[in-house]
């Protein structure tokens, strides 16, 4: 939301250096996203006098001004004095005085003023009209100031439209704070200042009129569902005039942003961003057309109909579901409620009636109906939020005085006010004591009345003197329960005032459990690998397993977890896995030039199950690496990595961890088609299935916009941390002496080194400390077609004694005997 710190200052005293009160605010939590100076758009724009015009010789709605703009003036350089500048407006020759555009000016809506030609005549500016101004949506000619208006002085001076605006972040919570009033009383509460409430010089000029006639006998309401509508009133306001609003309106709404567009229209926007209230203007005799034949406008509250459509005031045909409300007549829908108005109800400049409609509307529907059909709007924003039922006769009372002052119009006599069912506001109780000592500080009772009282909340004593009663005003719907007045209390004393204390308690201590313990061997590992830890978002897109060519039924991925009231269509569903969101990361590194990329996150997981009512949720380890571990020097260039990288990696977790008989496991080209195939394997330990590893498949990758290798593995933490040990088995240092032998087998191209390793080890009995493979060789010509040769050193040794020659020549022929007769594999001399 948008603040002029010009309004708010008819309101509250403003703070006048603006850094300590934008970080006041962020401190009370109100988050100031940007800070905007006004008139800075208008440089170059100045008040002018039009001292001579004729007809362009060559055009026959072109006039050739000739225009002073004071010390702006140009002609030492040979260049027009006046401003010599080509207009097509209607009016020039009504206009003495008017706004010019210099060459080099920057219109508010982007444009650049340049010298040109137009038909043949040299132009060195251009005369305005309100609407290239943005003070109004008027473009029938060029502005006309009054005859007195002073020559060449800056526009933004002229209009008064020096501003200082902020950008605020307002939490969902805070729907009063939606509002120029709202926050007056907010930014009054921060700093214990008096606030002056417009309203009450606002009712002042509300008069009515029996002449005009009575509302009751000229429109009716009906609320056909209570749980959509609390309360609905309307008003009447005949003999309007629709035209620019005047000065002054204009300034304040296009200080915060808002297109004025009449003085009907930009009152309602004018109470919705002073006080919080939408309201809405109807053509009073078009809902009298669609009403019937008794001359009443008849409005109805209610669902909309299965496959009824309205066309919107953006012009668009929009389909409604019942899941929406509506305002009605008999002859069919004339607004979707608290969203947006329809065109068969349109105020125009024909119009002459006003029925003006404050009401609220219940916030769950209006947001559904929103975001279904893409219309966020004011009015929707807040209604989102709760809008308070209580003041809405008193607003519409402000907002009927006001059209009725600027329109010429009059406003009838009463109001329809259909209140079936009214807020009543929370009373609460205030334990001081408890408080002190659940935020840690001695604050006065006196401090803790003034802040709840300056928010708007009444407090009186009780029987015990510390003890408060409080009750919260109905514009705070937030204000629920006991612990909310604490919060108020201590956002608006200052956190930062609270002074830190250890928590209290004797004969006790806190420690990590096992389970904690090893989740930091799991990320300082990961870290001193090279990775860095990130987050990523819970939710998913419906075909993100799909588009990754994951298959969930193979990995046990689960069924998916659907969201009833998702955030988009894309975040619908709760992640099954943490890859897609990695990779997006990778993705989104890469385009922005970062081309090693080294990320893991520890996060849950979600499944469902036919039958089961809560989801599963399981904690899992992912990674992704891409590109390579360093940057090029001048003499090395880093290899990429592989599936090799992310395999050590593991190995130096499952290290760290203790973690017993791991072994990996090649995966098939079936089972994980978002693999390459070969490059990919089942991470083990013993029985226990920790994981997958391997290499993204490029068709996956680039599903992404990767069109590097990526290496990924993803790894269930539960079983990863009980396959852990406490620590790894002590291994004395070696006291007799090792055989080291080299030994090649020339095998068929599809037998695993796992394989091999695994029948040595079984042949070589406890003699065999160790098996590295060092060497693979292949030659069609020296070994055959579909042979490889893969060369391993063994080490061979006894703790209790130095081994003899003949035993380990024994137990190696018995080794390659074995090797042989298993895999059919040959000792390559």
């Amino acid at each position: 939301m948008k603040i002029s710190l010009k309004w708010l200052a008819d309101y509250v005293t403003v703070p006048e250096d603006l850094k300590p009160f934008c970080d006041r605010l962020d401190l009370t939590g109100t988050g100031v996203e940007g800070v905007e100076s006004l008139g800075a758009s208008f440089d170059k724009i100045v008040t002018s006098e039009i001292v001579g015009f004729e007809k362009h010789p060559d055009s026959d709605h072109l006039w050739i001004t000739r225009v002073n703009v004071g010390e702006w003036n140009l002609g030492a350089d040979g260049k027009p004095e006046p401003l010599q500048i080509v207009c097509g407006a209607p009016n020039v020759p009504e206009v003495k005085k008017t706004v010019t555009a210099l060459v080099g000016a920057k219109m508010p809506d982007g444009t650049e003023i340049k010298k040109g030609k137009l038909r043949g005549v040299t132009s060195c500016g251009m005369n305005c009209s309100a609407r290239e101004l943005g003070l109004s949506a008027d473009h029938a000619g060029i502005l006309s100031l009054p005859e007195d208006a002073p020559v060449g002085v800056p526009a933004a001076k002229f209009f008064g439209l020096g501003d200082t605006v902020l950008d605020l972040e307002i939490t969902p919570n805070r729907p009063d704070c939606l509002s120029v009033a709202g926050f007056a009383r907010e930014v009054g509460a921060m700093y214990h200042e008096p606030v002056r409430n417009p309203l009450p010089d606002m009712l002042a000029a509300y008069s009515e009129s029996t002449a005009a006639g009575r509302v009751e006998d000229l429109a009716s309401v009906e609320i056909a569902d209570v749980a959509r509508c609390k309360r609905y009133t309307a008003r009447i306001i005949k003999g309007v005039k629709i035209g620019p609003s005047p000065e002054w309106l204009v300034e304040r709404l296009s200080a915060i942003g808002a297109r004025p567009i009449n003085n009907v229209v930009d009152v309602t926007n004018y109470i919705l961003f002073l006080f919080g209230q939408p309201l809405h203007a109807f053509d009073f005799d078009k809902l009298v057309a669609l009403s019937g034949e008794d001359g009443k406008a008849r409005i109805i509250v209610r669902p909309a109909e299965e496959g009824e459509h309205l066309q919107t005031l953006d012009g668009a045909d929009r389909a409604l579901t019942p899941d929406m409300t509506v305002i009605a007549t008999p002859g069919g829908a004339v607004a979707l409620a608290g969203v947006m108005g329809g065109m068969n109800s349109e105020v125009t400049q024909e119009t002459t009636s006003i029925l003006l409609e404050a009401a609220t509307f219940n916030r769950s529907h209006t947001s559904r109906t929103s975001r279904n059909l893409g219309l966020i709007s004011e009015s929707s924003i807040r209604y989102e939020r709760t809008v308070d039922d209580n003041p809405i006769a008193d607003y519409s009372a402000a907002a009927a005085a006001l059209i009725a002052e600027l329109s010429g119009g009059t406003v009838c006599e009463g109001i329809v006010d259909e209140w079936p069912e009214r807020t009543m506001p929370a009373e609460l109780k205030f334990r001081v004591l408890r408080f002190c000592d659940m935020m840690g500080a001695d604050i006065p009772v006196d401090e803790i009345t003034r802040i709840l009282t300056d928010l708007g909340c009444v407090v009186a004593p009780t029987d015990s003197p510390e003890v408060l009663a409080v009750t919260a005003p109905t514009f705070r719907p937030d204000l629920e329960r006991e612990i909310d007045l604490y919060e108020e209390v201590l956002r608006l004393h200052g956190m930062d005032r609270i002074p830190p204390t250890l928590p209290g308690g004797r004969g006790r201590f806190g420690a990590r459990t096992v389970e904690q313990q090893r989740l930091t061997i799991i990320t300082n590992t990961l870290r001193a690998s090279g990775m860095n830890e990130t987050m990523t978002y819970s939710f998913a897109d419906p075909d993100e397993l799909a588009k990754l060519r994951m298959d969930a039924a193979a990995l046990g991925l689960g069924e998916a977890v659907e969201l009833i009231n998702p955030m988009s269509a894309d975040m619908s569903q709760m992640r099954r896995s943490i890859i897609p969101g990695l990779l997006r990361s990778v993705a989104y590194n890469m385009s922005r030039g970062v081309g090693n990329v080294q990320l893991f996150e520890v996060g849950a997981v979600f499944s469902a199950a036919e039958g089961r009512k809560q989801p599963k949720e399981r904690k899992r380890l992912a990674g992704v690496l891409a590109g390579a571990m360093a940057e090029p020097s001048w003499n090395t260039a880093p290899a990429a990595f592989d599936f090799f990288d992310g395999k050590g990696i593991i190995e130096n977790l499952v290290r760290e961890l203790a973690v017993d008989k791991v072994r990996f496991k090649a995966v098939s080209a079936d089972e994980a088609a978002f693999l390459q195939p070969g490059r990919g394997a089942w991470v083990l330990a013993g029985g226990t299935q920790l994981g997958w590893l391997g290499e993204i498949h490029p068709a996956a990758a680039a599903a992404y916009d990767i069109d590097v290798p990526v290496v990924a593995f993803e790894l269930d933490v539960d079983a990863l941390v009980k396959s852990a040990r406490p620590a790894r088995p002590y291994v004395d240092v070696p006291v007799y002496p090792a055989v080291n032998m080299d030994v090649a087998f020339v095998v068929d191209e599809d037998v695993p080194g796992e394989r091999l390793e695994q029948v040595m080890k079984s042949a070589g009995g406890s003699l065999l400390e160790s098996v590295r493979l060092f060497d693979v060789y292949r030659d069609a010509k020296r070994l055959g077609a579909g042979k490889k040769s893969m060369a391993y050193a063994l080490v061979w040794r006894d703790k209790q004694r130095t081994l003899k020659s003949e035993e380990v020549e024994k137990a190696f022929a018995k080794l390659t005997a074995k090797v042989a007769g298993a895999t059919g594999a040959q000792v390559r001399g």
